[in-house]
């Protein structure tokens, strides 16, 4: 395989982990304004379940997108995917009735259920080298997709409407999809061909118990990931009021014209802004994580990423105002900071003809966590008017997954190894 058609792998798989961030994060902007704009008296909660089975789908249809993968082609199954998530976005843009618009929403999550399992195992198959910063690099496209997705469709709502929002990100979709598929038939994107394996194969002991490990802290990562991206819109909405004011004032005085920009207000925007902010600063310590993932030792890597992030979220629990965002900044950077780690450990010990199955499973439980979390944060925001509760619960089950992590074996050779093409 050339080295240009791994590139091309490489970048349309980037490219991909933006996209699947973006349409699944940014309907929780769209919820926070659905029922002042479009559905009168439809509440934050009730909004914000439309996308439960979206949410679902993209965790359960991950194992059959591994499986199709493994056993028909990675490359293709990544053109299905834009086209399938960008088409479905088109039609949410489309309809008129909540029912429709969850139909229209589970379609996404059903694509979007491709990317991870599929996406992920062709980077590690496609960086034959330096793998941890393939994978770190990787992850910043997927961080970028979610803090753009704040941003851009919180402009877009506040600009146009909550249909642009669906619909310009959607023929975008559509039309990289199409470029991928023109590609593929010219020959000019790889499968991967890449050794992934240790120097030295993995005991049947040492499998089991990773496998076993990574089954929970897995579940934990993906808990917490979904519930806070479920709630961080609507968290910033009710703790930043005073932060926003500031920020209108700021805008009204010193740039002319701009608040004529916004049709009600620049409300959407700033909750829009301040998450691309969290997302984006956070998400630029999975290089940094890259990195370590290269030179330390995986199983220290990801054992203090969960227990720092217990602390921060116990705090997150408490805050408001810019601690808040500082503390939401620190709370993303641990979750993504410690994903090169566990993609290694992954792909260390899963056996090579199953490696998009195995990341299927991973995204089984990170993504059919997100029903859980998202049920989780609308009854603890509607029962008790606020998210407090759902940061310290976020606390715990983080502490519960550090433990687990310390039964991890011990890393015993580097994980950046060079290894020969088949």
């Amino acid at each position: 395989m050339s080295d240009l058609a791994s590139r091309n792998a490489l970048i349309f798989s980037a490219v991909g982990h933006a996209y699947m961030h973006f349409f699944t994060a940014m309907y929780f902007v769209i919820a926070v304004t659905l029922g002042k704009e479009a559905w009168a008296g439809l509440t934050w909660s009730e909004a914000s379940e439309l996308w439960m089975l979206g949410a679902f789908l993209v965790g359960v249809a991950a194992l059959p997108a591994g499986w199709l993968a493994d056993r028909w082609s990675t490359s293709g199954m990544m053109v299905v995917y834009f086209i399938g998530m960008g088409l479905c976005a088109v039609v949410c843009s489309l309809v008129e009735q909540p029912v429709a618009l969850m139909l229209g929403l589970a379609g996404v999550g059903l694509f979007a259920a491709i990317y991870h399992p599929v996406g992920i195992p062709w980077v590690v198959r496609n960086a034959k080298t330096r793998r941890g910063k393939a994978l770190g690099i990787n992850g910043v496209f997927g961080q970028v997709g979610w803090a753009s997705a704040g941003l851009i469709t919180g402009v877009l709502i506040d600009a146009f409407s909550w249909r642009v929002a669906f619909l310009v990100p959607g023929a975008i979709c559509l039309a990289t999809g199409v470029l991928l598929l023109a590609l593929c038939l010219a020959g000019r994107v790889g499968e991967g061909d890449a050794e992934v394996g240790p120097k030295t194969p993995a005991s049947r002991g040492d499998m089991i118990r990773v496998f076993a490990v990574l089954l929970l802290t897995m579940t934990v990562m993906g808990l917490v990931f979904q519930g806070n991206q479920a709630a961080l819109p609507k968290l910033f909405d009710d703790r930043l009021t005073g932060l926003f004011a500031a920020v209108s004032g700021f805008l009204e005085h010193s740039v002319p014209g701009v608040m004529a920009i916004f049709r009600g207000g620049p409300d959407a925007s700033l909750v829009g802004l301040f998450v691309a902010l969290t997302a984006t600063v956070g998400g630029i310590m999975q290089i940094w994580g890259g990195h370590l993932a290269d030179r330390y030792s995986l199983k220290a890597i990801y054992l203090w990423a969960f227990l720092l992030q217990a602390f921060t979220l116990g705090f997150i629990a408490m805050a408001a105002g810019l601690p808040l965002v500082a503390l939401s900044i620190i709370a993303v950077a641990l979750s993504t900071g410690a994903l090169p780690a566990e993609n290694i450990l992954l792909s260390r010990y899963a056996p090579k003809r199953h490696q998009a199955v195995a990341f299927g499973v991973k995204y089984v439980l990170a993504f059919g966590t997100a029903p859980i979390a998202i049920s989780a944060a609308a009854y603890i925001r509607q029962t008790y008017d606020g998210f407090a509760w759902l940061y310290v619960l976020g606390a715990v089950i983080a502490a519960a997954a550090a433990l687990a992590s310390a039964m991890l074996p011990r890393d015993t050779e580097p994980v950046a190894i060079r290894v020969p093409a088949e």
